[in-house]
């Protein structure tokens, strides 16, 4: 399944299924689910980056166990909107991932999305650094998820 634009990602899922917001970091990845009903995203998890095939191991695990129908994948544009090496790395890893897992998947721009999780986890739940740094990736995908489920 190649990658789709956005806007035509829900007709392409089976109906009752949801979408896996996934967030590629260097050393994590933070996956996010929708609920059935495409309207909100919750964090699950963090993947520890490994090996490769381990981490999509685990992801299609987690995608089979939540009833995943396809993807949405933060693409970390530079702030002035143009793809620098990250993108490109980024799209790599989605062409290996579609390779195991030939779900629908798209792209949503995930710019300053940390940033705005972090700063939330600060004001509205007043987690210490620690707390933060374990959580920040898995709500940073539910982040980039929500924002793609908002237009639909």
């Amino acid at each position: 399944m190649p990658v789709c634009k956005l806007a035509d990602l829900p007709g392409l899922l089976i109906p009752g299924s949801r979408l896996i917001g996934l967030d590629f970091g260097t050393k994590t990845i933070g996956v996010a689910v929708s609920d059935a009903a495409l309207r909100v995203a919750a964090p699950v998890t963090i993947i520890r980056r490994r090996k490769f095939s381990l981490d999509m191991a685990e992801l299609a695990e987690i995608a089979e166990g939540r009833n995943a129908g396809g993807f949405v994948v933060g693409l970390p544009l530079n702030m002035d909107g143009t793809e620098g090496p990250r993108v490109q790395s980024t799209r790599d890893l989605v062409a290996e991932m579609l390779i195991r897992m030939p779900l629908p998947t798209a792209y949503q721009d995930e710019r300053m999305s940390s940033q705005a999780v972090e700063r939330a986890m600060i004001r509205e739940a007043d987690l210490s650094r620690a707390k933060r740094k374990k959580a920040i990736d898995s709500a940073a995908a539910a982040y980039i998820l929500q924002a793609a489920l908002d237009t639909f």
